[in-house]
């Protein structure tokens, strides 16, 4: 297995050191998935302004986490399920989204239902998404913006769930309590 370093502030890259410690301003300690990125200090600056970009889109917090943990989950991400979990806490989600996303469960409404439905088209069906979907997704009150925006969230969170993969990253101890498997039920 290929080992992955966790940089910190002193062992990053030179270019990599600035974005590090705004990670630590951010979150208050530097994420796992940052300190593997680090080693890329362009890969690391991409995930953090695709980050910021995705937060700034018409999407609202509840939304924001359904494609976030939907991608996640998906992709069986160790690491971003649970981190994403204390995200969504901060941010004042309910936790029965939390948890319909994490189990594989009804979400509590039916547009964001649509929304998860939409976000896993994408992803099954690479980009593929039949006309029948695309409609449901607009038939549910979304837009063409927002299939957009859903591509803006994916990008991101391919570069976190598949480094997390490839890394193994640890997940960090502030989220360990929110540690995810995929159970046999919806394997």
């Amino acid at each position: 297995m290929t080992e992955f370093t966790l940089h910190d502030e002193t062992t990053a890259p030179e270019a990599s050191k600035p974005l590090l410690a705004s990670s630590k301003a951010n979150f208050g300690f530097i994420p796992g998935l940052h300190k593997v990125l680090a080693e890329a200090p362009a890969v690391l600056e991409g995930y953090q302004r695709l980050h910021e970009l995705f937060q700034e889109t018409s999407f609202d917090k509840d939304e924001l986490t359904v494609v976030w943990q939907t991608i996640n989950v998906e992709n069986q991400c160790h690491y971003c399920v649970p981190a994403h979990t204390g995200i969504a806490r901060a941010m004042g989600v309910d936790d029965a989204i939390t948890e319909a996303l994490r189990n594989e469960t009804p979400l509590p409404n039916a547009r964001l239902e649509a929304l998860r439905d939409f976000t896993l088209s994408v992803v099954r069906d690479r980009g593929f998404v039949d006309e029948a979907n695309v409609q449901a997704f607009l038939d549910a009150g979304f837009t063409r913006r927002n299939i957009l925006e859903v591509l803006l969230g994916y990008a991101q969170k391919v570069i976190s769930n598949y480094t997390n993969h490839l890394a193994h990253t640890p997940v960090d101890k502030v989220f360990e309590k929110f540690a995810w498997e995929r159970t046999d039920k919806a394997a």
